[in-house]
């Protein structure tokens, strides 16, 4: 993301004085929430994957074993090197990391899997609109996005989470698959449209 919408050097601070400002590593929260955005993403497996904002890269790890490719970004330097720690411990170290933010200008690739978790709130809704739109021009045609965000207001952020799924529901070429939402988090599935693809169940042939 660019630092427009926030000061600059935010996120260099955060990792400065400690490797797990949002304890990725630590809370139930957190590793309740990986676990409804795997299960909730409706293919076993996908060839080419792209996830910015990727923090410490404990989400990128599991993604990274969902997808033949996948390329994942953060604007803060320490936060890469951490994720390339973790990702070469875990065997993933194939996985490319960038220093790249989703406000900035997007590289001539094609994906069939965006995963945007707990980023977009960072942006203000303008800069977003044009992300949301950006995306959809990189996504394959039934490709899939998935946006995860905390709902709660943060005042740093320029955005809440409901008011980034909000956003994300407007935007064209994006058709809704899936919800999920509680107090928290709000985690919403779609697929590049048209066409929209099969269901799950559907692909496994059991209807």
């Amino acid at each position: 993301m660019t630092e427009s919408a926030l000061p600059p050097g935010y996120f260099d601070r955060m990792y400065a004085t400690d490797d797990d400002p949002w304890q990725f590593t630590l809370r139930w929260y957190e590793r309740r929430k990986r676990a409804l955005t795997m299960a909730m993403l409706p293919r076993a497996r996908y060839r080419a994957g792209f996830e910015p904002g990727c923090s410490i890269g404990v989400l990128t790890e599991e993604l990274a074993g969902r997808c033949d490719r996948l390329v994942s970004t953060d604007v803060a330097e320490r936060a890469l090197d951490s994720a390339r720690a973790r990702l070469s411990r875990s065997g993933h170290a194939s996985v490319e990391l960038r220093r790249w933010g989703l406000g900035q200008r997007w590289a001539a690739e094609e994906f069939d899997l965006i995963v945007l978790s707990e980023v977009c709130y960072y942006l203000d809704a303008e800069t977003l609109r044009q992300a949301f739109d950006r995306a959809v021009g990189h996504l394959e045609p039934g490709g899939t996005l998935l946006c995860a965000h905390w709902r709660h207001v943060v005042a740093d952020y320029p955005l809440t989470g409901d008011e980034v799924h909000a956003i994300a529901h407007r935007t064209a070429g994006l058709a809704a698959t899936a919800h999920y939402g509680d107090e928290d988090v709000l985690i919403d599935v779609f697929a590049a449209s048209p066409p929209n693809p099969p269901s799950v169940a559907r692909l496994e042939g059991l209807v």
